[in-house]
């Protein structure tokens, strides 16, 4: 048998055969050859044809579900995987080496500056963000691998006109945990067999096999946030995944571990079918606040006020059904021996004392909220918000490392509380409106040109924001939402407002003329469409 095939695999074609087929459309990059490397590519294309089958059958699922929804349908715990809700014996892994301590988490993308930053910053972990924060160029997709690369073998530095960055000693240095992209994003300069690949894999194929080995070699190990998963399904897929490409490059199964991201409305129900899929290579589950709001709005968009949020920023995670969500998390994780890990905090600092001082009361009552409710540890989006963070679990934890000894058995979350949106208080305002508009396009202009985490209104917005604002300005506008001042958000309205928030921006007009066809063309389509990224990934080459 070739060394690459393994016991699950169909494929029976030497690494020769298996290589030819994979073909690289994107521009060569200095050093991307680091990256893109035979054995990177033999092992995407044998992800490619074991997988990608399934993995758009779990899309279509996808698809149906909503449809289902849209008939009058609704979600709640599965039936057919209740034994595994049921059976008190299973728990994940022990957790690794580097993941034991997650009292405060780092995100942003794998430029080189942000890479540093991150290391650097005090946060025992760093969600090194190839998906939200990034936007997925060619060139950032090779970059950032190989920023990570050069942040594991310690080569890393930078230089601006005015500072110099580098590395601090190793023991000082965050946790690297890869967020690679969504099951639904493919990967347009890479083709197996002819057809696009996907992102997820890509990302996930390209960092294990350049820097795996290096971080079992410094005695961590190749970790990775997994996103917008909607079952457990689909977790399972990417347990095979690890499999797969554990055997092929003679790694031991449970080697990779993985923390998922619970920020879709379906996965909620499933937290633990999708521990259970990834038992052995499980490193937790993370409440994504702002994606989980934004599947919420765009599951049930078809089904009137009792799923229609308020403005976003309204939203709190004290209100009903988010509250029940991040209970449920932490009660689940725990039982399972899982690590839980609490939302983000945005707040970027500003040179206003003002607005500082109440921004930071803001993120201390959140993050001592998530601390008392028994979670982990908890994301912040800038080093300014480490210490603040770490300071409130510091105060909680004492001398333990985690506390995944709070069971949280008095939690018993039924659906109809995850289902309470309706609950939820709050108004539909003009100010709301003009908001969403404004930051969206704002954000849509920076990814459109190849940024994709963005300072907005002293807050780092990513690609949820866009999602969220899109998808609340269709279901408004379906709905026929009456604003506080009287008025009907119309077609027409939405289209007034874009053009005066607009006229406020500094910048450059042309890109925030693309960036408002670009938001305007899925925030008024008659049909929703999934995935604000998927269009605008086919506006660059």
């Amino acid at each position: 048998m070739p060394s690459y095939c393994v016991t699950s695999c169909r494929c029976c074609r030497t690494a020769k055969e298996l290589l030819v087929s994979v073909e690289v459309t994107g521009p060569k990059n200095e050093r991307s050859d680091e990256i893109l490397s035979e054995r990177a590519l033999e092992l995407i294309g044998l992800l490619h044809r074991e997988l990608n089958p399934r993995r758009l059958e779990l899309l279509e699922r996808r698809r149906v579900r909503v449809a289902e929804i849209a008939a009058g349908g609704s979600l709640g715990f599965l039936e057919e995987t209740k034994a595994v809700r049921e059976d008190p014996s299973w728990r994940v892994a022990d957790p690794a080496p580097g993941l034991v301590d997650r009292r405060v988490e780092i995100t942003g993308p794998t430029d080189r500056k942000m890479t540093i930053n991150a290391l650097n910053s005090g946060a025992k972990v760093w969600l090194a963000d190839q998906e939200d924060a990034n936007t997925p160029t060619w060139e950032n997709v090779v970059g950032g691998q190989l920023n990570l690369l050069d942040a594991v073998t310690r080569k890393i530095d930078f230089s601006s006109s005015s500072k110099s960055y580098a590395l601090k000693p190793d023991e000082e240095l965050a946790t690297i945990v890869v967020r690679p992209r969504g099951w639904h994003l493919p990967e347009k300069h890479l083709l197996v067999d002819g057809e696009r690949t996907s992102g997820s894999l890509v990302d996930f194929a390209l960092y294990l096999v350049a820097c795996g080995q290096l971080q079992l070699d410094r005695g961590q190990g190749p970790y990775f946030y997994l996103p917008k998963m909607e079952s457990h399904l689909e977790a399972r897929l990417w347990n095979d995944a690890f499999v797969l490409a554990q055997d092929f490059l003679g790694l031991p199964r449970g080697t990779i571990r993985a923390t998922v991201l619970i920020e879709t409305y379906p996965a909620a129900f499933e937290m633990e079918e999708i521990l259970y899929e990834l038992r052995e290579h499980s490193a937790g589950l993370n409440a994504g606040r702002w994606d989980f709001m934004f599947s919420v709005i765009k599951t049930y968009r078809t089904r009137g006020a009792d799923f229609q949020l308020p403005d976003r920023n309204s939203v709190t995670m004290t209100v009903p059904f988010m509250r029940a969500y991040t209970e449920l998390l932490v009660s689940t994780c725990h039982q399972r021996g899982a690590h839980a890990i609490g939302g983000m905090a945005a707040f970027i600092p500003s040179k206003d004392p003002a607005v500082n001082e109440q921004a930071f009361a803001k993120v201390e009552a959140d993050k001592t909220r998530e601390a008392g409710d028994g979670f982990d540890g908890s994301w912040v989006a800038h080093p300014g918000m480490v210490e603040t963070c770490k300071a409130v679990f510091s105060s909680v934890l004492g001398d333990r490392s985690n506390q995944l000894d709070v069971l949280r058995s008095d939690v018993h979350v039924t659906a109809e509380q995850l289902l309470d949106v309706a609950s939820t208080p709050g108004a539909v305002t003009e100010a709301g409106l003009r908001n969403n508009i404004s930051v969206a396009v704002q954000y849509l202009a920076a990814w459109l040109e190849g940024t994709g985490a963005v300072g907005i209104f002293n807050l780092m917005e990513d690609a949820a924001t866009a999602e969220i604002s899109r998808s609340q300005i269709w279901q408004w506008r379906h709905n026929g939402v009456v604003l506080d001042t009287g008025a009907t958000i119309t077609t027409d309205l939405v289209t007034t407002l874009a053009d005066e928030e607009i006229a406020k921006l500094d910048g450059d007009p042309a890109a925030y003329a693309t960036a408002r066809e670009t938001f305007l063309a899925v925030a008024l389509a008659d049909e929703y469409i999934d995935f604000l990224t998927l269009p605008a990934y086919e506006r660059f080459a």
